[in-house]
């Protein structure tokens, strides 16, 4: 072999693939930003004023993956709602502190670029963006042949918000008395994927031939963006967490101040049907509420007077409902009661 027939293409990248996919971006982007704050997209870092008239305003970060979700949409070759999970892992940590998103960035690393699986994949991102009413920036796509193996691939997101001093949620806002809220989740979301895979392994389950899991396993994360930032510029919010790994229990374990408990009922929560098949494939109670959200997607810890204020900001779907309370105790949760499967 000729030392100068050497090529990165023969090596296993395929600038020119890159170079289509770079082109379809930016063309999805400039249909999508007309009125974008940011500018020089597609050059080395995007350059976007700050949009604040007054108050001192607080950066706030977040970054996430999908995680072993992925490897379901592999198997059933639909990639257009991954992209929404990845925008809603990190946009919905954001909220939390009371922060608005204003910027998404993703990271895409694949073995071989696959001009079909990334374009729903970006579309997918595109259309999180838009829910949660951020830009897409920028990002990078990675083509790593020999690190990943035939048709792997993984996602990674970032977000940038930003919140008035002001209005940051912090733990000194809860108080003893306060109701909690359940909002309900949309399905699995993206977390429990490496259980839920471990069950249909072990089950001998074709989803491809099961519509009910084909439909359940890829539904999107919901992205509450719209109502928390709603209920935090009416002021109505002492806290809220998002309901990811670790379930109800953990999550908001880690909003609580020292000096006080959530104590929860478990019998309040409303169980979505996929949770409930689950349950009927051999893990136990704990299991299910430490490793998936179990129908609560995100929970906020409201004033007691204000619980139907918060409601008009819902659709019905959505409705938040009552699950526990905050009481005066060293910090930890109470699940009180069993769940009703």
């Amino acid at each position: 072999m000729k030392y100068n027939s050497l090529t990165y293409q023969k090596s296993g990248v395929n600038i020119k693939a890159a170079d289509k996919f770079i082109d379809y971006i930016s063309y999805k982007l400039r249909k999508s930003k007309k009125n974008s704050n940011f500018k020089n997209i597609g050059g080395f870092g995007a350059i976007s004023k700050i949009p604040v008239k007054n108050g001192i305003p607080y950066l706030v970060t977040s970054t996430d993956g999908v995680g072993t979700k992925l490897e379901v949409a592999n198997d059933l070759k639909k990639f257009d709602t991954i992209g929404i999970d990845l925008v809603a892992m990190s946009v919905n940590d954001l909220i939390v502190q009371g922060a608005k998103p204003l910027i998404f960035l993703d990271y895409i690393s694949i073995d071989k670029i696959n001009l079909k699986k990334l374009k729903q994949i970006i579309d997918g991102i595109i259309n999180g963006c838009k829910i949660a009413g951020c830009d897409l920036a920028g990002g990078e796509t990675a083509e790593m042949p020999g690190t990943y193996s035939k048709n792997k691939f993984d996602l990674a997101g970032f977000a940038i918000g930003l919140v008035d001093k002001s209005k940051i949620l912090k733990k000194e806002k809860i108080k003893n008395g306060d109701i909690i809220m359940a909002i309900p989740s949309s399905g699995i979301h993206s977390n429990g994927y490496s259980l839920v895979r471990k069950v249909l392994k072990k089950r001998k389950i074709n989803i491809k031939k099961n519509n009910f899991l084909k439909k359940e396993l890829l539904r999107a994360t919901k992205i509450y963006v719209k109502e928390i930032n709603n209920l935090c510029n009416q002021r109505l919010l002492n806290a809220c967490a998002n309901i990811t790994g670790g379930g109800i229990s953990d999550n908001i374990k880690r909003i609580l101040p020292n000096d006080l408990s959530a104590l929860i009922n478990l019998k309040n929560i409303k169980i979505p049907k996929i949770f409930k098949w689950l349950k009927t494939q051999g893990i136990s109670d704990k299991e299910m509420l430490k490793t998936f959200n179990c129908g609560v997607g995100f929970c906020i810890i409201v004033k007691k007077k204000n619980i139907n204020k918060v409601k008009k900001y819902f659709s019905i779907k959505y409705q938040p409902y009552i699950i526990g309370k905050i009481i005066k105790k060293n910090r930890s949760v109470i699940l009180n009661d069993k769940i009703h499967w």
